[in-house]
């Protein structure tokens, strides 16, 4: 079935390339690349699909779209709008491309955690030589349990990598009723109070939605074990950052790996860069090589499947963003 595809505004040269390759590879797509707000202004009362961040305006004018390809897997706040929401358009986002960089970022955060690399690295920039007394300092994974709060593609790579160094992995998911290898205990999301007090390694791999924003509390944290780790590299506003930094402080948990943050970039002055504990990355752990080509490939298939009128690759629920 011939459609017409609209590529958002603002563009790059590789959304530019992927307009070509995709009307290349999708015969029945009629491509057009608006490169401002006014040309996506004309052009999206006949477009029946579009890649990219649709203002409301354009939504107004949007009668005729019935699939929006979301350019991320879980795109900043503000992006579901109520006119999105309201929107007779199925969205699709970008998710499972990032399982295998990410699941990897977790594990190294494991196992900084597990041999005190979080000690030794600041007096490594001291050059200061102070190894701590002998089993100190130590978690032994096959004797601990890590807690992976959100068991999509990636959390089910983690826990694949977390097994296989002998850690025992439960999980909690507000979808999920499958348990992938690796994973000895899958619960509703509900019972997540009653499991942070098991785990060595608390794990929060959820996107930003309604029910996530600032979950992470201070009532939590203090739910976990004063030796235990807390590691973030799903959104950065289901955290409360004042609670973490309460927590950590009080000694309420043992540190925290942290790749996304309420506020981005961490100002230079927050307390977390200097707090004993914690290791911090730049919103980095989803890179990899190969991300254009994995994103790439999900718009053709879902291309296809909409010239089709077959099923689009990760639907998403859009009043809960996810």
């Amino acid at each position: 079935m011939p459609f017409t595809f609209l590529m958002l505004p603002p563009q790059s040269e590789t959304t530019r390339a992927w307009a070509a390759r995709l009307a290349a590879a999708v015969p029945e797509a009629q491509v057009a690349v608006a490169e401002t707000e006014a040309e996506a202004q004309a052009a999206i009362a006949g477009a029946d699909a579009a890649y990219g961040v649709p203002t409301p305006g354009l939504l107004a004018r949007a009668a005729r779209l019935r699939w929006l390809q979301a350019p991320q897997a879980a795109p900043p706040a503000g992006y579901y709008s109520p006119e999105l929401v309201a929107h007779p358009a199925v969205v699709t986002n970008m998710r499972e491309i990032y399982n295998d960089h990410i699941g990897a970022h977790i594990l190294a955060y494991v196992l900084a955690f597990a041999r005190d690399f979080h000690t030794y690295l600041p007096l490594q920039a001291q050059r200061t030589w102070r190894p701590r007394p002998l089993d100190t300092g130590v978690i032994h994974l096959p004797a601990a349990t890590a807690l992976i709060v959100g068991l999509g593609g990636i959390g089910a790579e983690a826990a694949r990598l977390l097994a296989a160094f002998g850690a025992r992995v439960i999980a909690t998911d507000a979808r999920r009723t499958d348990c992938p290898p690796g994973v000895a205990a899958l619960h509703p999301a509900e019972a997540l109070d009653g499991l942070l007090g098991q785990a060595d390694f608390v794990i929060l791999t959820v996107p930003h939605t309604p029910a996530t924003e600032g979950f992470m509390d201070r009532a939590r944290f203090r739910r976990m074990k004063r030796g235990a780790f807390f590691i973030n590299i799903g959104r950065g506003r289901t955290t409360r950052l004042d609670d973490l930094v309460a927590a950590l402080r009080a000694g309420e948990i043992a540190g925290a790996g942290l790749d996304v943050f309420e506020t981005e970039p961490l100002p230079a002055a927050h307390p977390l860069w200097t707090l004993p504990g914690v290791l911090i990355t730049p919103h980095t752990a989803g890179y990899g090589p190969e991300l254009d080509e994995r994103r790439f490939g999900i718009l053709v298939d879902n291309a296809r499947a909409f010239a089709a009128g077959a099923r689009l690759r990760n639907v998403v629920d859009k009043a809960n963003w996810f």
